[in-house]
């Protein structure tokens, strides 16, 4: 299984970015799909979920802000962030877990950098 995150960048406070993960091995509509972030000097944290069953959960930190997705044709899960504060800046990971079993994965993380 293979997860490879890209759309990283610097962006300005009040800017936009969109994530994506591309997924081999694995197909996103028969699994759960989430992005964490981790900042440095913090711990990994959930940013937003999407479960097989379709629900959605986001972190209270970028509810309204954030939006996940998927992309069935091309086997990959976006997360498009707006209205981004220095907060946000942290490196993006994709997960995913393989429905009905305990297999979970990670991919290489994408760097996001919030700065005027």
């Amino acid at each position: 299984v293979q997860l490879q995150a890209s759309g990283g960048g610097l962006v300005q406070p009040g800017g936009s970015l969109r994530l994506s993960c591309a997924a081999s091995g694995i197909t996103v509509s028969s699994s759960s799909m989430a992005w964490y972030r981790q900042a440095p000097g913090k711990q990994r944290e959930l940013v937003a979920t999407i479960r097989l069953s379709g629900n959605i959960d986001y972190a209270d930190s970028v509810r309204g802000r954030f939006t996940i997705s998927r992309d069935n044709a091309k086997n990959a899960v976006n997360l498009q962030m707006d209205s981004l504060n220095p907060e946000d800046t942290a490196v993006y990971y994709c997960n995913a877990k393989r429905a009905f079993t305990s297999q979970n994965f990670w991919g290489q993380g994408t760097l996001v950098t919030v700065s005027s």
